[in-house]
């Protein structure tokens, strides 16, 4: 058991639960979040989009805890919960008023170990994911991601998107969900973190009365095979309906444990602006940005962000550019990467450093105050690192130097290291 800065502690129940516990007392709310170590990086052709599917299934039910009844509940007693699935975890939260947290505790602690999956839920919840997966197909910047994630990865489970293939969701079984379950789901899998007012030693009691007793599980075994490095600028096109045209660039990058990450975040921020690395976290302004400048305020572009996602293998840093409709996906590369040559040409000015670190720390600042973002970040730098992760977090942005950022730009921001996306858009033949 080990209490580090801000009083957290950190300790390890007897059957391997990762305990994550934070005490907050500046309002009276608890937020309770508990991360599986499963997400799209641990499926293979047959079952993408498992995981997924598993955390929609969470929601249907345990004999104790029927469908229906736990939204009435936890709405009943002024809380809200949600879940989510990512390349790299699943999580689940409930934020409570503090009095009322107990349910939320209960409630994780038996869908651990008793969702009940039912031929019947699986197959209405089966109609639901396909139909979500139509939705996202329906939408140019999904169809044009999934391509671009298709070519940069070949080998690596990163290859497919979150929610998987229409082919294995057609044809996914009951039992493959339920095994993938009862894989994954088990207390050495999980880090159950939570923030807010609560005194310590009386939540950890809690803790260990209903966690405690789930029996350990044999840990799953996580190998992924590692991506090749590549060898050549590879394009994708997609066409489709519409008047929009969009280009997606993705650049290999570092993992978020990887000491590359801290420049290569204020790069993203010189070039597009900060990047939120929290899920429920709100952008800020990227008006100063250098490509903004370019190609907004050129008129090539009616916007234009970067993406850089904190995770345990190495994935892509992202610019992602709306291009106007009396312009082409083309002709914004081309000024794209004149930009770019100039980054890489002339020293980054110490003004521009220095107001890109400032925007950066901003807005990772601003996407951690709340109770509900402090429980997220407790168990989030767990997937990818630790939470001395965050802790140190906005110290080693201050770190950074111009020579720091030109030298990861030269490292991962070249045409060979990249996957370029363009989406075409097609005049609707039918009202010719």
């Amino acid at each position: 058991m080990m209490a580090g800065r801000d009083s957290i502690l950190r300790t390890k129940l007897r059957n391997g639960l990762e305990v994550r516990l934070k005490e907050i007392h500046t309002a009276p709310l608890i937020s309770c979040w508990i991360w599986y170590r499963v997400g799209s990086r641990n499926e293979n052709a047959g079952i993408t989009g498992v995981s997924h599917w598993v955390e929609h299934m969470q929601f249907k039910g345990t004999p104790s805890f029927p469908a229906g009844v736990l939204d009435r509940a936890i709405s009943r007693d002024g809380g809200y919960w949600n879940a989510l699935t990512w390349l790299d975890w699943t999580s689940y939260f409930e934020t409570m008023p503090a009095d009322r947290i107990d349910l939320a505790l209960r409630l994780e602690a038996d869908r651990m170990v008793h969702s009940k999956f039912s031929p019947t839920e699986v197959k209405s919840e089966r109609t639901v994911i396909i139909s979500e997966r139509q939705g996202h197909e329906n939408e140019p910047t999904f169809r044009l991601y999934e391509e671009v994630q298709a070519a940069a990865f070949r080998v690596h489970p990163y290859h497919h998107t979150v929610i998987g293939d229409m082919a294995d969701l057609e044809t996914m079984t009951r039992d493959s969900l339920y095994e993938h379950y009862r894989r994954f789901y088990i207390p050495n899998n999980a880090v159950l973190a939570i923030a807010g007012d609560f005194r310590t030693r009386s939540m950890l009691k809690r803790i260990r009365e209903l966690f405690g007793t789930i029996p350990r599980g044999k840990r799953p075994e996580s190998r992924p095979r590692l991506e090749p490095v590549q060898r050549g600028e590879r394009r994708v096109t997609v066409e489709g309906p519409g008047e929009t045209p969009f280009l997606y660039v993705g650049y290999h990058a570092s993992p978020g444990a990887d000491p590359d990450f801290y420049p290569l975040t204020v790069l993203d921020s010189i070039l597009t602006g900060a990047s939120s690395l929290n899920f429920f976290g709100a952008g800020i302004s990227n008006k100063t940005s250098r490509l903004y400048r370019t190609l907004v305020e050129g008129e090539l572009a009616a916007s234009v962000r970067g993406g850089l996602a904190a995770t345990i293998d190495p994935y892509l840093y992202s610019i992602n550019v709306t291009v106007r409709p009396d312009h082409t996906a083309e002709e914004t590369l081309e000024i794209l990467d004149r930009e770019l040559d100039k980054l890489l040409d002339q020293p980054i000015e110490m003004v521009e450093l220095v107001k890109a670190k400032k925007q950066a720390r901003a807005l990772f600042a601003y996407n951690s105050e709340s109770i509900t973002n402090q429980a997220f970040w407790l168990g989030f730098s767990e997937m990818f690192a630790t939470y001395e992760w965050f802790e140190t977090y906005l110290d080693r942005l201050v770190e950074v130097t111009p020579e720091d950022v030109i030298e990861v730009a030269r490292k991962y921001l070249l045409s060979s290291n990249r996957i370029v996306g363009i989406y075409r858009p097609q005049l609707d033949e039918s009202n010719d």
